[in-house]
């Protein structure tokens, strides 16, 4: 029987991307391998994305180590094959789903994720015959079609439902054979917008330590934390940081805030803060228009924005993701509130999208109820100015002469001193905070 050694290659994942970090190996020299099975995960500077086997095989050898960058088109992994001539190597199908994950910074950079590439749609000169009914593709326990990350992403990019698609495979597989079947006798929709999930972070088992035994852990920085450190030391390393810091007194907006929810809370549903700063930063950026920009610090070139794209941090359990409201200044405050929901949902499970995650011209950071006192948030490079929330706290304050309680708190926010002298940033988060102390001011425009 003849043997041949078929080699997939780093694919190129398009973007101008001329390498990729290996985040992770999950098979081995020696391991049986199937067809779409998922062989490595690789992270460019914008996306994880899963590599799968074009073929079914023997792995021979692997083409790095964790951590390791290989250049588009370097040999990635030989599997070894039975039963077929030599062939030449070639990249999974360029379909391979792009996995977005994240970035950056308190706010340091947002990773993001390329929406998967959709191959043309056949040509066909007749309508299509009517499908004939299709027997059931087996399913896992929580009702989805069985099938390979890989196949799955390519059939969100055709817009084809797997459930529809006749399966061939071992145990009611659908197989990518099946898919392009499926595709050359039915058509294809059109791409789906989608990203799939990030895989969960690794857990860390900590065995219990012995009175004076002293457990040294080495942990190699790969993937998404590594891409994190890197843009944050970037960030800081380029952008000169200057901090302003500044007391707010948030007694007459909360009272302001209570009062909305608790005759619209049902119908609309519940704001906090944040809608009401980002209308405080859009009145205010009106005069302050050289912090609604980015600076490439290259050419020495300012871009000024008249629409406020807003960047919300937001923690996921891959990292720190930037989603971005677009067109701040065109929602009202409950349609603020639910567009930043559907964001840092659809960040938190993975379903946000290329857009979601690109075009901030400045960003909000917070750290909820743990937000402490004072914070020095990092620029969200090319962005010149970011804006930290801290918590409200009930402190005694001496208004006309009598101590009484009022909720103060602080706003840290930093800016880039190449664009923004001390005062300008100094009158742009006065301007904010005299906005948010007299809050029927944010409705005059």
């Amino acid at each position: 029987m003849s043997v041949s050694i078929h080699v997939i290659k780093m694919p190129d994942l398009g973007e101008g991307i001329a390498e990729c970090e290996l985040v992770a190996w999950h098979v081995k020299p020696g391991d049986t391998v199937a067809e779409d099975q998922v062989l490595a995960d690789v992270m460019t500077d914008k996306a994880t994305v899963e590599i799968p086997s074009s073929v079914a095989g023997r792995v021979v050898s692997l083409g790095g180590e964790v951590g390791q960058s290989l250049a588009v088109g370097a040999d990635l992994i030989r599997i070894e094959r039975e039963g077929e001539a030599p062939a030449k190597a070639d990249p999974p199908p360029a379909a391979v789903a792009a996995a977005a994950q994240a970035s950056a910074a308190i706010a340091a950079a947002a990773v993001v994720a390329p929406p998967p590439s959709a191959p043309a749609a056949p040509v066909r000169t007749a309508p299509p015959p009517p499908a004939p009914a299709m027997p059931a593709v087996a399913r896992h326990d929580n009702g989805r079609v069985i099938a390979s990350p890989a196949l799955r992403e390519r059939a969100w990019s055709l817009g084809v439902d797997l459930a529809k698609v006749q399966a061939s495979g071992p145990g009611g597989r659908v197989m990518q054979r099946d898919l392009d079947e499926h595709v050359a006798r039915y058509g294809a929709p059109g791409p789906v917008k989608h990203a799939p999930p990030p895989p969960a972070p690794p857990t860390l088992v900590r065995p219990p330590v012995a009175a004076g035994e002293d457990v040294i852990e080495q942990i190699k920085f790969v993937g998404l934390r590594r891409k994190i450190a890197q843009r944050m030391q970037e960030a800081k390393r380029r952008v000169p940081h200057f901090s302003y810091v500044e007391e707010l007194d948030m007694t007459e907006l909360e009272a302001l805030r209570e009062q909305l929810n608790a005759r619209y809370g049902k119908a609309r549903g519940k704001l906090t803060v944040l809608p009401l700063l980002a209308r405080a930063m859009v009145h205010a950026l009106r005069d302050f228009p050289d912090l609604n920009a980015n600076f490439d610090d290259e050419t020495g070139t300012l871009t000024r924005h008249s629409a406020v794209h807003i960047g919300i941090a937001t923690q996921t359990d891959a990292g720190l993701m930037v989603p971005v409201l677009r067109d701040a200044q065109a929602h009202d405050l409950w349609s603020f509130a639910a567009e930043v929901q559907r964001l840092a949902e659809a960040a938190r499970t993975g379903r946000i999208v290329r857009d979601e995650l690109t075009g901030s011209t400045i960003t909000i950071t917070s750290l909820g109820k743990i937000g402490g006192i004072v914070t020095t948030p990092v620029i969200n490079m090319p962005e010149v100015a970011i804006v930290g929330v801290n918590r409200i706290v009930e402190r005694p304050v001496i208004r006309n002469g009598a101590i009484v309680p009022r909720l103060m708190m602080n706003l840290s926010s930093s800016f880039d001193h190449r664009v923004v002298d001390g005062v300008q940033a100094a009158e742009f988060v006065q301007a904010l905070r005299g906005l948010l102390e007299h809050p029927a001011t944010l409705f005059i425009d």
